[in-house]
């Protein structure tokens, strides 16, 4: 029977979260596949839980079922799991008390002296003296580890250069079975240890001691004398290996592996509850644990001085994640980043996909949440991983850390989250993150910065032009936000120029994005439309630089038309100021004219349409846009206005040779007022003047009433396609104008 055909068995109790049901499917392949090499077994993930292959399978479910429990009840032989150089590894005494109390405290008074034994020597001794065969490799590293603290004189848990000389001495005498545990644990580096976040710090949280209550739940498993599997462990079995309901769980602790069943406050229908353990979930847990043994030897790498890597470990983010803020994240250990697998894989697979587990950006490794969402888009499926399940080393409970599930991200390949790369430029991500996590930073940016990492999270899951827009949405507001901050504008450059892919991707076809993509390419001589919006002026090396004394950057409160009336004559003022004769309103690309009644007349989102201005100004616009507007009908006094807001080179065939077409600001002021009707009386015998060809009947400008000032100055400075600018300026010229839409 090959591996394709042979049969499977589901392991309902082994759940991609949490953490610890994970870890139980990983020791269960760990321990099949290296205490019974002959079944040859393969796992995979299907449908959130773990499903085993083997040829040594039969078909039939219970048949199987039993097999797979006789070898754990049976023939399975722990790990032997030990940190010595912890205070509750059961190494080390307590002080002993006397029965007299302090009269000041009332507390027992203490002996000075290391006499006292704890529940976790007693579980120690207990192996030590078990004689079952099943845990001889056991005693031999219990034995050997107590002989090297008893030689090195320790009475309690050393610290600092004693602790690191001890955890030298027992990688150089530990036999290697215990070798695996060791390394998963830390690392010895030159300076001081390194601990993995998937296990505390060296195999301990807070004052949990993983190693000596793995010791706790193996004796209540096995029967230390006869190395029988006890009554409690056949009836649990079943619970851990196939989520069958059992009655009696121990009261223990699980520490940050299931927040779900670690007790506490509110966990219960009292005030309190107690940590409930099948012992078969602690024990397969720590033994799935140890598959990321030779990773943290092989695979590490410095990212930075004094930083230490991890496979699929990273510093923690909270973007993507939802209900993380930001003192979350920083009190977070860290965060890792799971692999799911759909298809079988042997354990001696799946060792080396996690000795090869790092992510990168480039030749760069990835540090946190994001740039690991950022490599999974960037390089799709790779080495049958479907997805992953991120987790974060989050602090509750007091001082103890929690592995919290945070998202299920999905591997594929996502060319839009390349974009991102841009932002890089000048370190202007880096810096930002930076910045937003300092104490002192204001709360305004933090919540910003927040809001951007979350939608530049959702863009590497996301390949669809809304989500670069909410991203150049929440950079345009970020950098309103950092131009009126001293302090950022110390610590954060301005937004880099990004290319014009981002206007192409984002363009969604609706009339907003057209409106404010033609509003971002608007330019004049030395007057692009960004430093209208930002206080920003262009650098020698020709990048943007903060200049928060700008007089330009006139965008601010007040809605989308308040802020296109202030820029237009903020623009004017400038155009004049450099004696410049051509008007301001040269344009990279052009909106549709039903884009622009759309505006006139109420119908677009102007928050959203102002949202994406202020973004898309950090963008090269092409020439042309994606989507096509539709076409439709202006109001007359609008194309009376428009030639007033558009470039001359546009206006050429309608007026005499050598002749221009200035903005009176007069135009401007009593639109801005609301007097459109005087506006376009005085548009009217501006272009007669000028030598415009105005119709003979009616010899008057077309009436105005009906139309809003304020709003019909804001869809005066959007450009138009140049053919959609033509039939506009095509229609003043006609004998008959339609006076209103």
């Amino acid at each position: 029977m090959n591996a394709i055909q042979a049969p499977e068995i589901a392991l309902d109790g082994c759940t991609s979260t949490p953490l610890a049901g994970y870890l139980k499917a990983l020791g269960v392949l760990r321990l099949l596949g290296e205490q019974k090499p002959e079944w040859a077994v393969r796992g995979a993930w299907r449908e959130e839980r773990f499903v085993l292959k083997s040829e040594a399978f039969t078909g039939d479910l219970q048949v199987d079922r039993q097999r797979l429990a006789e070898f754990f009840l049976d023939e399975y032989r722990p790990t032997p799991i030990v940190a010595p150089w912890n205070g509750g590894s059961g190494f080390y005494f307590q002080e002993g008390k006397l029965n007299e109390r302090d009269p000041i405290t009332g507390k027992k008074i203490k002996t000075g002296v290391r006499n006292q034994p704890t529940e976790a020597t007693k579980t120690v001794e207990t192996i030590l003296g078990s004689t079952s065969t099943r845990l001889a490799g056991y005693r031999e590293v219990l034995q050997l580890s107590k002989a090297v603290v008893f030689e090195s004189g320790f009475q309690e848990a050393p610290k600092e250069e004693e602790k690191r000389d001890l955890l030298q001495r027992l990688r150089g005498l530990l036999p290697d079975k215990a070798l695996p545990a060791l390394d998963a644990a830390l690392v010895l580096t030159a300076e001081k240890p390194g601990y993995a976040p998937l296990l505390g710090t060296g195999w301990n949280d807070g004052n949990l001691d993983f190693t000596n209550n793995f010791m706790q739940r193996l004796v209540e498993l096995v029967d230390s004398a006869t190395g029988n599997a006890t009554a409690s462990a056949r009836a649990w079995l079943p619970a851990a290996l196939f989520s069958e309901a059992v009655p009696g769980m121990k009261s223990a602790a699980i520490g940050q592996f299931n927040p779900g069943g670690a007790g506490g406050p509110n966990a219960s229908t009292g005030f309190e509850a107690d940590s409930l353990v099948n012992p078969w979930d602690f024990v397969l847990m720590l033994e799935g644990a140890l598959f990321f043994a030779t990773v943290a030897t092989r695979r590490l790498e410095a990212t930075e001085p004094g930083l230490l890597a991890y496979p699929f470990t990273v510093r923690p983010a909270g973007a993507g994640s939802g209900g993380i803020g930001p003192s979350d994240e920083a009190q977070a250990r860290a965060e890792i980043w799971l692999p799911l697998w759909p298809g079988f894989a042997s354990v001696g697979e799946i060792k080396a996909l996690l000795a090869e587990g790092r992510a990168t950006l480039g030749r760069r490794p990835v540090r946190d949440g994001l740039g690991f969402a950022r490599a999974v888009a960037a390089l799709g499926v790779d080495r049958g991983i479907a997805a992953f399940q991120r987790y974060g080393f989050l602090m509750r409970s007091g001082k103890a850390y929690l592995a919290t599930p945070l998202t299920r991200v999905t591997v594929r390949r996502n060319p839009d989250a390349d974009l991102i790369g841009e932002l890089e430029a000048g370190h202007f991500l880096d810096r930002l993150h930076q910045f937003a996590r300092k104490e002192d930073a204001p709360a305004r940016i933090r919540s910003r910065v927040r809001r951007l990492e979350d939608a530049l999270f959702e863009l590497t899951q996301r390949a669809e032009p809304r989500a670069i827009q909410n991203v150049l949405v929440h950079l345009g507001a970020l950098s309103l936000a950092l131009g009126k901050c001293r302090k950022g504008r110390e610590e954060v450059p301005p937004v880099p120029e990004l290319s014009e892919a981002w206007v192409v991707k984002a363009d969604d076809g609706s009339p907003e994005f057209r409106c404010a993509a033609a509003l971002a390419g608007l330019y004049g001589v030395d007057l692009p439309m960004l430093p209208f919006v930002a206080p920003v002026q262009r650098e020698k090396h020709g990048g943007w630089g903060w200049h928060p004394e700008s007089r330009m950057a006139v965008w601010g409160e007040g809605g989308l038309t308040a802020n296109l009336g202030r820029v237009i004559v903020r623009r004017r003022l400038e155009a004049s100021r450099q004696d410049v004769s051509a008007k301001p309103f040269q344009f990279c690309a052009g909106a549709a004219s039903g884009d622009v009644a759309s505006l006139l007349f109420g119908r677009l989102d102007e928050d959203r349409l102002a949202e994406l201005v202020a973004g898309v100004v950090h963008v090269r616009v092409p020439a042309r846009l994606v989507s096509i507007g539709a076409t439709a009908a202006l109001p007359a006094a609008y194309c009376a206005l428009k030639p007033f807001f558009a470039p001359d080179t546009l206006l050429s065939r309608f007026l005499p040779p050598e002749r221009t077409l200035s903005l009176p600001g007069e135009i401007v002021a009593k639109l801005q007022a609301g007097r459109v009707q005087e506006a376009t009386d005085l548009a009217w015998r501006r272009l007669r003047a000028a030598g415009f060809p105005l119709p003979s009947h009616p010899g008057t400008a077309p009436l105005a009433q009906s139309l809003d000032g304020p709003r019909l100055l804001a869809a005066l400075a959007i450009p138009l396609e140049p053919a959609e600018l033509a039939r506009c300026l095509g229609a003043v010229t006609r004998e008959i104008l339609v006076e209103t839409a």
